[in-house]
Formats: C-alpha cells, sequence, structure tokens
C-alpha cells in the first residue's frame, strides 16, 4: 500500500489530544479494577474469584456494546454523542460508588462499558477524520496513547488511592474528571454540519468487504496473543523469572513504556507503510513471546523482553485499525466499533486458553507459549492483505497497458 504522503513533521489537531484525555480515563476504569479486588470482595461480601465478574462484565460490554451502540448513535450528532458517553460513564460511577449491592455495581460496570464501546468508536471516526488521510494512524496512535498512559499512570494511582482510601475513591475521581472532560469535548469537538444522513444499510454493507474482516481477525489474534500473555504476568514474573513482588509494578510500568513508544513510532511508519509495519510487527511480536517461553528464568532478559513485547504489540495497533477504517470507505463507524470489539473478542479468547496452559504441566511457560501461537498466526490475514494488495496492483498496472500483453493480463 504506498503511503499516502510524507507529513511527518505535522502536528495533530487539538481535538485529537481532547479526544485522547477521554480515552485515558476509560483505559484506566477498565483496568483499575485488578488491583481493588481484594477490597471489593471484602466491602461486598462476595469471593475475590465473585468480584471478578467486575472485570468479565466490562469486557462481555466492551464487546457486544461498541458495535450496538455505533448503530444506535448513528443518526446523532458526534459531539451530542460523545458527551453523552461521557455524562453516561460519570453517572455509572456515581452508581458504583454509591451502591452497596454487588449486582447493582455489576450492572453499571456493564452500562460504563457501552458508553466506553460508544466513545471509542465515535472519538476514532472524529480524530481521524480531523487527522484528515495522511495522518490516520499517528491519530489512532494518540488515541491509543491514552490507554497506555491509562496502564502506566492512571491504573497505579487508583489503585494506590482505593488501597490508602476505600475501592470507593477512584470511582468518584473518574467521575468528576469524566464530567469534566464532557465538558471540554462540548467546547472543544466542532459542530459537524450534517452535509448527508449516516446510512444504516452503508454501514453494514461496508462489512462485505474481505479485507475488513481479515484486518479485524488480525487485531484479535494480535492483540489476544500478546494481552492472554499479559493477562498471567505476573506469576510469570515472581514465580518462573524469581523477580520480587514489590517490583513487579516497575515492570509492567516498563511494559505501558513500550507500550506508548509502539503506538508512536507505529502510528508514524503505518501512514507510510502499513502491511510492512504490521508484517514486521507481527513477526517479532511472535519472536518476542517465544522467547519469553525459553528465558523467562532469567530477571533481566524477562525484563527486557516484556518491554520489547509491549513496543512490538502496539506499533501495529495504530495501523490495524486505520486499515480497518481505510477499507470500509465512507461507513467507518461500524467497522471502527468491530476493531474494538475484535481486541476484547481476542483478549476473552487468548486469556481462556492461556489459563488452561497455566495451569497445565508447562506451567508459567504456558501463556507466552500460548501467546506466540497466537500471534503467529496474525501473518495468516496480513498475508493474505499483502497478496490482494499484489493482485490489485498488477491488474491495475495491466489496464493501464494498451499493448496486447497487457490486455492478456486483464483478462
Amino acid at each position: 500500500m504506498p503511503p499516502l504522503t510524507d507529513d511527518r513533521s505535522a502536528k495533530l489537531p487539538f481535538v485529537v489530544l481532547v479526544l485522547a484525555a477521554g480515552i485515558f480515563l476509560m483505559g484506566t476504569t477498565e483496568f483499575v479494577i485488578a488491583g481493588l479486588l481484594p477490597e471489593i470482595s471484602d466491602d461486598l461480601g462476595v469471593s475475590v474469584s465473585h468480584a471478578g465478574l467486575l472485570i468479565t462484565a466490562f469486557a462481555a460490554g466492551m464487546i457486544v456494546g461498541a458495535p450496538a451502540m455505533a448503530i444506535a448513535t448513528l443518526r446523532l450528532p458526534r459531539r451530542f454523542t460523545l458527551v453523552l458517553a461521557l455524562t453516561v460513564f460519570a453517572l455509572g460511577h456515581v452508581v458504583a460508588a454509591l451502591s452497596p449491592s454487588f449486582a447493582i455495581v455489576l450492572a453499571a460496570r456493564v452500562v460504563t462499558a457501552l458508553a466506553t464501546g460508544t466513545f471509542w468508536c465515535v472519538a476514532a471516526v472524529v480524530a481521524t477524520t480531523a487527522a484528515g488521510p495522511a495522518m490516520t494512524s499517528r491519530a489512532l496512535g494518540m488515541l491509543l496513547g491514552g490507554m497506555t498512559m491509562a496502564n502506566i499512570a492512571g491504573v497505579p494511582l487508583g489503585s494506590w488511592l482505593g488501597q490508602v482510601s476505600n475501592w470507593r475513591g477512584p470511582f468518584w475521581v473518574l467521575a468528576a474528571l469524566s464530567a469534566a472532560a464532557a465538558a471540554v469535548i462540548g467546547r472543544y469537538i466542532p459542530d459537524e454540519e450534517q452535509r448527508e444522513a449516516r446510512s444504516v444499510r452503508a454501514e453494514f454493507a461496508a462489512l462485505r468487504q474481505g479485507r475488513v474482516w481479515l484486518a479485524l481477525s488480525a487485531i484479535a489474534l494480535l492483540m489476544g496473543g500478546v494481552l492472554a500473555t499479559y493477562t498471567y504476568i505476573s506469576p510469570l514474573l515472581t514465580e518462573r523469572a524469581q523477580i520480587p513482588a514489590a517490583a513487579v509494578p516497575l515492570v509492567l510500568t516498563g511494559y505501558g513504556a513500550g507500550a506508548l513508544l509502539g503506538t508512536t513510532v507505529g502510528g508514524r511508519l503505518g501512514d507510510r507503510r502499513p502491511l510492512a509495519t504490521l508484517i514486521t510487527a507481527a513477526a517479532a511480536s511472535s519472536l518476542i513471546l517465544l522467547l519469553l517461553v525459553f528465558f523467562s528464568t532469567s530477571p533481566v532478559a524477562t525484563v527486557v523482553l516484556v518491554t520489547v513485547m509491549g513496543v512490538t504489540a502496539f506499533a501495529a495497533s495504530p495501523v490495524l485499525g486505520a486499515l480497518v477504517r481505510r477499507f470500509a470507505g465512507s461507513a467507518p463507524t461500524l467497522a471502527s466499533a468491530l476493531a474494538s470489539s475484535s481486541s476484547n473478542v481476542g483478549v476473552a479468547v487468548g486469556s481462556w486458553a492461556a489459563g488452561i496452559a497455566l495451569a497445565s504441566p508447562l506451567r508459567q511457560a504456558g501463556p507466552p507459549l500460548v501467546g506466540t501461537v497466537t500471534a503467529a498466526l496474525t501473518l495468516v490475514p496480513l498475508t493474505a492483505l499483502a497478496l490482494m494488495r499484489a493482485t490489485r496492483s498488477d491488474d491495475h498496472a495491466a489496464a493501464s497497458d494498451p499493448s496486447p500483453r497487457g490486455r492478456a493480463r486483464v483478462g
């Protein structure tokens, strides 16, 4: 796929930064629960494993809710939809912070997941539209940067606050910040001109493109492979690499910093050479995960490999999102929502398989081995996309060749 332009020095529009801040809050909400499960369990009178349903419910809400809400809000103005999503997000946190009932907190998590899915798919469309075709991957990289910053700063701070006060404290803070973000987004997101009504039929018609599904499957496989390994990274670090438990947050911060670097570099490279960037990132991720299987008994090697894993995996994320939008053409909203759902499907299935591997004789080496195989499978849809691209280029060249040989190639 040829580069659009070489616009490396151009700055992204301010609205992209504003939207990334909203993604930061939602990423913090999604992952902070993992550090608060003991406190939630004690306060609401449920087991830790039962409290873990708060994580499962959020993932399920994202998988189902993102495409469903993308269609439900399709005809609404995008600025209104973003503000509404943040408002519902804030109210969901208020309800959870006030409730003594686990069932109500669980329901509030589902509602906030629906709001998160809505915000993400609309924010992706608004950001890439504002940035223009030449900086689509960079814009998505900035949004994903908000998610990785949530892992670097938001989740540790939220976990700390929940431990020094109680688990409801982070919920109140997130409610207040998301309400403030709704006001800022209402101020800075431009009011779009309704030149043409967005069509639900057109959104579904875009899904007939085989390339869309190849890109979506690549998202599920790559994110599933890497994040399935990340789900069980703590026992790998403490039991296999013999890293002290107190040092685990520092290792995870290194992973988050690597992910931030990956989204930045991948976003820039992906606008110029998307398929080459993707194939390189998928191959490198598979290699890193394979090395983890064999060298994770060494603390130093494990720390380095986990950090590099963040770089290679997340270098592909903005590029895959950009390709999904490009292949969907003039109907990108549902496709953007499905990109988010695909990532969560990959995480859910990959984590399930990695959990089985962890309980097998492979023990802590099982999850990275599952991740290696899953990430390597990403090369299948990516190779298919590259071959389709080469075929389209050959057909175009043949159609432009008036000679008998060119006409024969077209025929």
